[in-house]
């Protein structure tokens, strides 16, 4: 689970943001929360990012998936090839030359660690791991001044030998998971596998296309069928075509004029041939009817919903992070708030999954739903044009307020301040 993230010098973030997965002390809504271990460590399962266009919710996204891209793409970096996600405040001549910096704090098959970095294009300036064994964090590995190290004493020698495999440009977290260093799995593994941002809207991903194609005892037909249902979409079935093919012939004659060797296999890869779904209707003498549709004839929030159903049920099954930017879209309110519901009940989400999402929907905006320390705002000064990020928990809001009120009425922030308009033809 995700406890904490903080970032620097990022995009719109100017100085050090920290957004917290933690729960406060309070006790309403006590199902939103999970209660870890025997220091009652209680995190949120979900939280909500509001803000006006171009505050920086986005960009905290963004962050979010530069940081995780960093880790998953570090083992393929070639010597001098620059980290193209790393991307300064640019408002400031100071910091648009210094790197950017990443903290996350999370739990990774029950062990509680702490690991960041700093990095810019060229290389990685600082980067540190940490893991708590006890009350207090115990040094996995620290570096400095790209490559100047400090390890955990028992594993010394074995570090050292790895220290010698990595580069400026690569992460050490990484490059000491590839060597099978014990220590960084764990973590590594919670980047590669646990935690997955959606930035470009739920069109169907590698991810959902390889659950429907694996589907062999037909667990996940039954859980999307079920999620179109609660939705109140009625889809009998479905049939996923997929088949695999090798690269297209464009990519192959360039092979060619490489002079590839024709022993050379050429890659294949799985592609969906076709997608549908079937409805059952009544016809006028009452008698019903089969029909079957071509996926993408369906509505946008279908396909959405079928895209998110892998995912979904992967997450509550393992305890997977979800990170979304504007859920609402081309989905009905009443469909994200049973979205945020499914999070929040302990019978759905086994695992402990966790949602973290922007959006727009006031909607949502209600104490019924939401703890106060699970909505945060994001606000741009308009002067700098830096962001800072902050809770609902840092007002004085009462348990019955009307909270959707309240923003509407800029009493928290985050909230454009738009003109009449009357000035569009003044010169």
């Amino acid at each position: 689970m995700l406890i904490q993230f903080s970032v620097k010098n990022f995009m719109s973030f100017k100085e050090k943001q920290v957004f917290s997965m933690e729960a406060g002390s309070g006790n309403e809504n006590i199902e939103n929360i999970v209660g870890l271990n025997e220091n009652n460590e209680r995190i949120l399962k979900t939280t909500a990012l509001y803000g006006a266009n171009a505050s920086g919710k986005t960009n905290l996204m963004k962050a979010l998936s530069a940081a995780i891209a960093m880790v998953r793409l570090s083992n393929n970096r070639q010597p001098g090839e620059k980290l193209i996600q790393m991307e300064s405040f640019a408002f400031d001549d100071i910091t648009k030359n210094e790197p950017c910096e990443f903290e996350f704090i999370f739990y990774a098959n029950s062990n509680k660690y702490v690991y960041g970095f700093k990095a810019d294009k060229n290389k990685v300036y600082e980067e540190y791991l940490y893991q708590y064994f006890s009350a207090k964090a115990t040094r996995i590995f620290e570096r400095t001044n790209c490559n100047e190290y400090k390890f955990l004493q028992a594993d010394e020698g074995k570090l050292k030998a790895i220290k010698s495999q990595n580069i400026d440009n690569k992460l050490f977290l990484s490059t000491a998971t590839t060597w099978n260093y014990d220590k960084t799995k764990d973590p590594y593994l919670w980047f590669a596998q646990m935690i997955n941002t959606y930035s470009e809207g739920m069109d169907l991903s590698p991810l959902s296309l390889e659950a429907y194609d694996n589907d062999e005892d037909e667990s996940l037909k039954k859980f999307t069928l079920k999620l179109l249902e609660e939705a109140d979409i009625i889809i009998k079935d479905y049939n996923v075509e997929i088949v695999e093919t090798t690269m297209d012939n464009n990519m192959i004659i360039q092979l060619k004029n490489m002079n590839v060797p024709s022993n050379v296999i050429i890659p294949k890869t799985k592609v969906i041939k076709n997608i549908t779904m079937t409805h059952e209707v009544m016809g006028d003498n009452d008698n019903s009817k089969v029909f079957n549709l071509n996926f993408f004839n369906e509505s946008s929030g279908t396909r959405i919903l079928f895209s998110m159903a892998p995912l979904l049920k992967s997450a509550f099954e393992n305890g997977k992070i979800i990170v979304i930017d504007e859920i609402e879209r081309s989905l009905h309110p009443s469909l994200v708030e049973m979205i945020i519901k499914f999070f929040h009940n302990p019978e759905i989400n086994k695992g402990n999954a966790q949602l973290i999402f922007n959006t727009h929907d006031t909607n949502l905006l209600s104490l019924d739903l939401f703890r106060r320390d699970q909505i945060w705002f994001a606000e741009k000064d308009p002067k700098k044009g830096a962001t800072e990020l902050y809770p609902l928990d840092d007002f004085s809001v009462r348990k019955t307020e009307n909270i959707q009120k309240g923003y509407l009425n800029g009493r928290y922030g985050a909230i454009p301040f738009v003109a009449t308009g009357d000035s569009l033809w003044q010169e």
